[in-house]
């Protein structure tokens, strides 16, 4: 059984929400406020987080910077009516693996949610040691010259196809369909994008000057073999 933490301050749309998504492998608890959610989120185990932002007692935005804070690399979507490129960017940064618009079609919020629980499942993997760094993925371990990197889980997805396929170019359909499997098709445009600068400000020493994680440009990315 699956269980989703919905924070939604519309009690009609929260619980369209929640019949839509319920079934016999998932169960939606919803939350109308910040300081409620706040509050059972502690208290259990949830697979997924679907977060508005505007709340009448705070942002879904305060409650998803405090779950990474904690290290926690649980699933997150954020759903709001906030739709400029700037609100997106600061979602994606605060640690978001996703960012839905209001008014939207429930249809694409259920392969969305699809798509977060399957990446859910942890797969097996090696810790990766070059050029300084070390790359545990099975532990969501991460660190530069001995000093720990904090990444949000889809920079883990994307900084491990790319580590895993270092010397080759991946061109972005790749990346999309490999990093947002099975919901690549409702991923915002520039959403690959923003990934690929959050890691470069995370791990290059200029960002601006890519030594590692470099573009080529009209094909997609390239983990680099100095």
């Amino acid at each position: 059984m699956k269980h989703i933490l919905l924070l939604e301050d519309d009690a009609a749309l929260g619980q369209g929400i929640r019949f839509a998504l319920e079934n016999d492998s998932i169960q939606v608890e919803l939350c109308t406020a910040l300081s409620q959610a706040q509050s059972i989120l502690p208290s259990k185990g949830f697979d997924l987080l679907i977060l508005d932002v505007n709340l009448p007692d705070g942002s879904g935005l305060d409650l998803l910077r405090d779950v990474r804070r904690c290290h926690s690399s649980v699933p997150v979507i954020l759903l709001t009516a906030n739709d400029l490129e700037t609100d997106i960017v600061v979602g994606l940064e605060s640690g978001a693996d996703d960012y839905i618009t209001k008014p939207f079609s429930l249809a694409v919020l259920r392969a969305r949610v699809n798509a977060q629980l399957r990446r859910g499942t942890p797969v097996q993997a090696a810790t990766t040691e070059l050029e300084g760094f070390s790359f545990d993925f099975e532990w969501m371990a991460f660190r530069k010259n001995g000093q720990p990197i904090e990444l949000s889980k889809t920079e883990q997805r994307l900084l491990r196809v790319l580590v895993e396929n270092r010397g080759h170019v991946l061109s972005r359909e790749t990346l999309l369909e490999r990093v947002w499997p099975g919901g690549a098709e409702y991923v915002e445009e520039n959403a690959l994008s923003v990934t690929v600068k959050r890691l470069r400000d995370k791990l290059e020493d200029t960002p601006s000057k890519p030594r590692l994680l470099k573009t080529v440009y009209g094909i997609g990315y390239t983990w680099a073999v100095n």
